[in-house]
């Protein structure tokens, strides 16, 4: 490791050293000698780093050699930093002054004051002596000055990494082995069955599941797939959610893992279905079984992939017997090895080569990414000793065995600074997915990115070569299934964080280990990976890690972006001080308020990323980070102003200020910012009235643009001067105001458009909004813009014609919305040659003139999965003819017209969702459903024409042959389901397919008869439901939920019913939830429903029995929740509870909490929900209740209740919600309650004191409508110092419910 900085870093420290600045402050201040030591010394040791870099590997001794010397490399480059940094503040703070020494304008203060400056004379010595010993060390250790070795060609082609079934080499028999049992229907206990490819990193069990997953027959046999890298977090929530957006091709939030399963089995529900869990760590049987729970619900003959290294998972899951994929052939192995190596995969022309392969690939023992690691080392080099010397190297004798030696000769093969930036890469957790651009800015901060290079190459282009580099020789590899990003194969990350040595330090989330003090003195690069509360303990120990150039949080598993993640202010406030090294500061995606003022002080930053962050300001002295080159505060839609004084960052190469709505107005000083490559948004005009014609200056600028305020511009001449025919733009953002078009300059905007044409050969993105022309100028649609994939044309209000968008290639997304003069579509759209040959998703939204929608062609959207019309009232008359792959159909406020044309055309929709439709009655419907075969989801909102879906079920299961899920909302007029519906007795069993059924605030619904395949059933808000007639034959429901239905008829319900003298049976039931029945007076035969893992029952006013005696025969029941019922019976509860009982709810009932006797709760309550008693005015009415089983507990609504003791040691999480004269919190024994994390007060007016002892264990205090409580623990509090260090503080004067359903 030690080698391969050195190498890099040497040259850096010679140019500084041999500056013109550096000689004359060491001239002024006679330490000229020194400065000539030092390099006289950095030569010596230069010419044995290539002996030395060989012997490390076997010499324990020169290896640290090596690294000693790199740190004293490092510990010169910051002194060398620190007096370019105060020339620089000098420069700034001292123009005004009379200097009559140009030199001694130079010199910093450091080094006016020399003698009196012993800190710095001291460090300057210890240097010297230091390297003077490193000089002497090396002849004891016998190392010599070799050869230059050759150079390595520039020039050399970059190859792709990217896997496609051409590269793969072998596994035919392994391929149709697998896919034969992948097709088979076997015999199996369950819907789904396992098909495990078990083997060692890199043999290629992930290359072997991505051609089973994408096989043809494969692919016809299945209904839905999913593919999941799990790796070793195995997180069953992260892993679900992307199996709901593979199988739901949605993206929804879910905060609840029960519901988020709930969902996922709905979408599985009898489909055969395909999983490939790809890169499985977990030993656990738990883990699987939480996890598959949704799996039942497929259809049989569902098969789940598993690649795993591990085998003790799939022993413990019945797999004993398992054959793992073996290393390849030997005839394969040379194969692939020629393929990588030479292009072909035959030694035919290369004889010479060949038996310098084989004994390299003997070597490789037939391991896949060993050899394609190493033939693309071997790609340009086709003599014999290159060949020669990579068979003979000594790497092979490496006793590291985790990492295969082959995959340390293709990284011994890397020059010294692509050496670098590999290793750097071990500050990233596995699966990570990187992006290109954000890496290399990385890379630059550290300076890592240096060669002497032409003029017009930028640290940027080189740090993108190096990367394509890596990239070609396997390092890392394309993300599946995103094009934006890639990531490093576990063997990688692994060989990586194996060179990075004694400088990189990656803290995971699990890590248990102490770090020593020396080590930490010696770290330079520091990640960690964030997680939702951060603490100040965490990274407390490394305040002593003075020398520590990084501070990075990454992220592993799914990002999520709705996820909020804490840290604590401490240490912003603390520890960053502490580190004045620090390079990169990376505090991305935390929800941080404020930045600190010290932040000025890390002068040597180079680094900063806040995106995504609260913040709403930038304190001033930002502007004092002269070395500043990257300033990142993406999407920090509270960020309202920076700093004014931007022009002293004259370093500045990139600023990312996009998704900031509250920055009306560029800051000062800008336009001196000429090194600038990156100005994610521009606003034009603004209190300093910014002029387009500045951005002339910025002749670097490249990437993402979003230009504002456009209506500003008074010439389109300006917009020439700006240049950006010849900007490398990626994406493009134009956006005028949302200002009275009558007193906009149609002619005017249109120049100015037409001026903004960037080159076409990067531009990937176009969005423009607001625009004011009659028509788009000829660029837009242009199909020289060969790259173009994203198009959204927004509120273009004048505009009569669409630009002949269906001529850009590569088009996949097309958004149109609020083009209110468009009156037709038609040929002008297409273009002349074939028409929109690559687009997926079409929108239109807003078109309020658009009448008409037709074209002479054929076939015009051959790949279109995905088309939505909103809010195109008049649009009637569309004489497309087929499209035949759209997949997915939403119409919203349109004509029932338009519905019924585009449904006979589009004859693949699988989902169809309809809002607001005028003219659809019942007979218009009736229309078009005779065309919804293929649908599977049905969603039907605000079509209150609409009286009954369908005249009888046996009509519905005719039609809707296909249909799976049914959702009506808000259709006020719709009466049943069924015109004509049987009773119970009568009714047929013909329409099979549906499973999910939900029906929610039709205000005058009668009745509901459900089909009898229903699986989960939801009926919200319909007040005139009278009648709910359950499945006949109830073996498959296992969802209900009822939800403020108050009329309904019916008086008793359970696991056993009577509808019209039939019995209906739901021994299948998993979740119910009724609330609001006020009919219902009994609940009975839940001992029927031995599956029931949820059961609530709310706001029942009418309720009278409930079996609580059964309760116990319900083993499978956590979860219960029984409130606000207060006519039940006096004697519940009696103290009989589900033996495996996790969370209860319970209050509000006829019987006070404080006449409850103990109850015997079992031990696996964790959590505690009581609601509501007024008869309670201490914790000692209902301490005897509370088991000490208990990590969770809300206190609700308990207005009497003045104090609370509790003495319970396991608690984590605390909550009160309006419970207004509670002013006192205490526990018998404070010193035991270490572990509460999570604290909540909700109107509590008198609540006023915390008890000390529980604050320094809390993660997350939030406190909301108590504002004597609020004021105590805001800054000026008496309590902050004790509440300041935790991540989530959240202090408010609005009410908060902690617990939204209880």
């Amino acid at each position: 490791m030690a080698e391969l900085v050195l190498s890099a870093f040497l040259g850096v420290l010679f140019e500084k050293l041999a500056s013109a600045a550096l000689k004359n402050i060491a001239s002024y201040k006679g330490v000229d000698a020194e400065i000539k030591k030092w390099q006289r010394s950095l030569k010596q040791i230069q010419a044995v780093l290539t002996d030395a870099s060989r012997k490390e590997i076997t010499n324990e001794s020169v290896k640290q050699w090596l690294n000693d010397l790199q740190h004293l490399a490092y510990d010169i480059d910051d002194v060398l930093d620190d007096l370019a940094t105060e020339a620089m503040h000098r420069e700034f703070t001292h123009d005004s002054e009379a200097i009559t020494s140009k030199v001694r304008k130079l010199i910093p203060t450091c080094c006016t004051n020399f003698s009196q400056s012993t800190r710095m004379h001291a460090k300057l010595d210890k240097i010297t002596t230091k390297l003077q010993d490193l000089v002497e060390e090396k002849a004891t250790l016998g190392l010599r000055v070799e050869g230059e070795t050759k150079k390595k060609n520039k020039n050399r082609e970059l190859q792709t990494s990217v896997v496609d079934a051409s590269s793969i080499v072998g596994r035919q028999v392994e391929e149709e082995a697998l896919v034969s049992q992948l097709l088979a229907d076997e015999p199996c206990d369950q819907n789904f069955s396992i098909v495990p490819i078990v083997g060692m990193g890199g043999v290629g069990k992930t290359t072997l599941a991505t051609l089973l997953y994408n096989n043809q027959q494969v692919t016809d046999h299945f209904e839905l797939k999913a593919w999941v890298c799990v790796s070793d977090d195995f997180d069953s929530f992260g892993i679900s959610k992307v199996i709901f957006e593979s199988v739901a091709q949605e993206n929804k939030k879910f905060e609840d893992f029960n519901l988020l399963q709930i969902a996922l089995r709905d979408q599985l529900r009898g489909k055969r279905f395909l999983l490939v869990l790809d890169d499985v760590w977990s030993e656990k049987y738990e883990d699987w079984k939480t996890l598959v729970g949704p799996f039942h619900a497929c259809a049989p003959g569902s098969k789940v992939v598993i690649t795993t290294r591990k085998e003790q998972l799939l022993n413990k899951l019945g797999y004993n017997r398992l054959n793992k994929l073996q290393c390849l052939s030997h005839d394969d192995a040379m194969s692939l090895f020629a393929l990588n190596a030479l292009g072909v995969n035959k030694f035919n022309s290369h004889l010479s080569l060949k038996p310098h392969a084989e004994g390299i690939v003997k070597k490789c023992d037939g391991l896949p990414l060993a050899l394609i690691s190493l033939g693309r080392s071997l790609r340009t080099k086709q003599d014999e000793e290159s060949w020669r010397e990579v068979l003979e190297s000594e790497i092979w004798m490496s006793k590291d065995d985790a990492i295969v030696p082959a995959l340390r000769l293709s990284y011994s093969d890397l020059s010294a600074s692509l050496k670098q930036l590999f290793a750097y890469c071990s500050l990233f957790p596995k699966d990570f997915m990187f992006g290109k651009e954000e890496l290399v800015l990385l890379w630059a901060a550290e300076g890592f990115l240096h060669r002497s290079t032409p003029i017009d190459a930028t640290k940027e282009r080189l740090g993108r070569e190096c990367f394509n580099e890596l990239l070609s020789r396997s390092f890392f590899q394309p993300a599946p299934n995103n094009e934006s990003f890639f990531v490093m194969h576990d063997l990688m990350n692994d060989l990586a964080t194996s060179v990075a040595s004694e400088f990189f330090v990656r803290l995971e989330n699990d890590m248990k280990r102490n770090i020593r003090k020396e080590m930490l003195e010696k770290y330079r690069h520091m990640s960690f990976t964030r997680e939702e509360y951060v603490t100040y303990k965490k990274f407390e120990t490394f305040k002593i890690a003075k020398s520590l150039r990084t501070f990075l949080a990454t992220f592993d598993g799914v990002k999520e972006s709705w996820q909020d993640f804490y840290l604590s202010s401490k240490i912003l406030i603390d520890l960053l001080p502490e580190l004045p090294m620090l390079r990169v500061l990376s505090l991305s995606g935390f929800c941080i308020r404020e930045v600190p003022q010290t932040i000025g002080s890390l002068r040597h930053l180079r680094y900063l990323n806040l995106s995504r962050t609260e913040v709403t300001h930038l304190p001033e002295n930002v502007c004092n980070l002269y070395n500043l080159e990257t300033l990142i505060v993406r999407g920090c839609y509270s960020l309202a102003k920076l700093p004014n004084n931007f022009l002293k960052l004259k370093n500045l190469r990139h600023l990312d200020i996009r998704g900031t709505p509250l920055l009306n107005q560029m800051p000062f000083g800008i336009c001196e910012l000429k090194s600038l490559q990156t100005l994610s948004k521009i606003v034009i005009g603004g209190e300093r009235g910014f002029q387009i014609t500045k951005l002339k200056e910025f002749t670097n600028l490249c990437g993402k643009i979003c230009i504002e305020g456009l209506d500003k511009v008074q010439n389109a001449i300006h917009v020439r001067e700006a240049n950006f025919s010849q900007k490398r733009l990626s994406e493009l953002e134009v956006v005028w105001s949302d200002e009275p078009y009558d007193s906009r300059n149609e002619m005017l905007e249109k120049e100015v458009l037409n001026e903004l044409e960037p080159r076409n050969d990067k531009l990937i993105q176009l969005i423009i909004r607001s625009y004011g022309g009659l028509e788009f100028p000829d660029w837009v649609g242009n199909p020289l813009f060969l790259h173009l994939k994203h198009v959204s044309l927004r509120d273009c209000k004048r505009c009569t014609s669409l630009p002949p968008l269906g001529q850009l290639p590569l088009l996949k997304e097309l958004f149109i919305e609020g083009l209110d003069e468009v009156e037709a579509v038609g040929l002008e759209f297409l273009g002349t040659s074939r028409a929109f040959s690559s687009l997926e998703i079409l929108s239109f939204k807003h078109m309020h003139e658009w009448k008409k929608w037709s074209t002479s062609r054929g076939v015009v959207f051959p790949s279109l999965n995905v088309l939505k019309i909103c809010d195109c009232p008049s649009l009637v008359e569309v004489t497309l003819e087929t499209l035949p792959s759209v997949n997915v159909l939403e119409i919203t406020k349109c004509d029932s017209g338009l519905l019924r044309r585009l449904i006979e055309i589009a004859s693949a929709v699988t989902k169809l969702n309809i809002e607001s439709i005028t003219g659809l009655n019942d007979v218009v419907w009736r229309g078009v459903i005779r065309y919804l075969g293929a649908v599977e989801e049905l969603q039907i909102w605000m079509c209150s024409e609409i009286r009954h879906l369908w005249e009888s079920e046996v009509v519905a299961s005719k039609v809707l042959v296909k249909l799976r899920r049914l959702d009506v909302f808000l259709c006020d007029n719709l009466v049943s389901l069924g015109e004509t519906e049987e009773e119970d007795n009568c009714r047929s069993n013909l329409w099979t397919s549906v499973r999910n059924l939900k029906v929610s605030n039709c205000r005058n619904m009668e009745r509901l008869i459900c089909p009898d395949s229903i699986q989960v059933l939801s009926l919200w808000g319909c007040k005139s439901v009278t009648v709910l007639s359950f499945p006949k034959e109830g073996q498959k429901l296992k969802t209900v939920d009822i939800w403020d239905c108050n009329e309904l008829l019916e008086r008793e319900w359970g696991g056993q019913n009577m509808n019209n003298n039939n019995r209906s049976s739901m021994p299948m039931l998993e979740n119910i939830l009724i609330e609001g029945w006020t009919n219902l007076k009994s609940i009975k035969n839940l001992n029927y429903l031995v599956h029931l893992t949820k059961l609530s029952i709310v706001n029942c006013e009418n309720l009278e029995s409930f079996p609580d005696n059964e309760l116990s025969d319900l083993t499978l029941l956590k979860d219960l929740r029984i409130i606000d019922c207060p006519s039940m019976d006096a004697s519940f509860p009696c103290g009989i509870w589900p033996p495996k009982l996790q969370s209860l709810g319970i209050g509000m009932l006829k019987k006070s909490i404080s006449d409850w006797t103990p109850q015997n709760f079992p031990t696996s309550l964790a959590e505690l929900i009581l609601v509501g008693d007024d008869g309670v005015n201490s914790c000692s009415q209902f301490s005897h209740l509370l088991p000490s089983s208990l990590t969770s507990l809300h206190i609700h609504r308990f207005e009497k209740l003045e104090s609370l003791s509790m003495g319970l040691q396991h608690l984590q999480c605390l909550s009160f919600d309006n419970c207004p004269n509670l002013n006192k919190l205490s526990h018998p024994h404070p010193q035991n309650l270490t572990s509460l994390q999570h604290l909540y007060f909700s109107n509590c007016a008198n609540m006023m004191d915390l008890p000390e002892v529980l604050l320094p264990s809390l993660l997350r205090l939030e406190i909301s409508d108590c504002p004597g409580l609020k004021e105590r623990c805001s800054k000026r509090g008496c309590y902050w110092p004790l509440v300041s260090h935790i991540p989530c503080l959240k202090l408010t004067c609005d009410r908060m419910h902690f617990t939204s359903d209880f």
